[in-house]
C-alpha cells in the first residue's frame, strides 16, 4: 500500500508544476486539489494505520524489515511507471536488501 501511495503521489507531484497561482497560499490550494496527490496521502494514511494494526500482532524484529519491501517496491514502480533507469550498482543494492528481509524475517 505504501508503494502504491508513493506512485500516486509521484503522478500528483509532477501535476503540480501545472498549477498556475500568483501566490503561495493559491499554489498550495491547487496542489490540495490534485486528486493523484490526495488519494496519494489517503492510502499512504490508511497504509499507516494497517502497519500500526501489524505491529500489535507482530514483533516489531519482524514488521521493520518486512517493511523494507517498499523500497524495492518503489525502485521497481520508477522503473516501470516512470522509465527511470536502474544501474547495476542499485540493483545488487535491490538484490541485497531483498536477502536482508528474507533473512531477517525468516525464522
Amino acid at each position: 500500500m505504501a508503494a502504491c501511495g508513493q506512485l500516486l503521489l509521484k503522478i500528483g507531484a509532477v501535476k503540480i508544476n501545472l498549477v498556475e497561482a500568483s501566490t503561495v497560499v493559491g499554489r498550495i490550494i491547487g496542489a490540495v486539489l490534485i486528486t493523484e496527490l490526495v488519494a496519494g496521502l489517503a492510502i499512504y494514511a490508511v497504509s499507516a494505520i494497517a502497519y500500526i494494526l501489524l505491529l500489535s500482532r507482530v514483533k516489531l524484529s519482524v514488521a521493520a524489515p518486512g517493511s523494507a519491501s517498499v523500497y524495492v517496491l518503489s525502485v521497481l514502480i520508477g522503473v516501470f511507471f516512470f522509465r527511470e533507469p536502474v544501474s547495476l550498482l542499485r540493483m545488487l543494492g535491490l538484490v541485497l536488501i531483498t536477502c536482508g528481509v528474507i533473512l531477517v524475517i525468516s525464522k
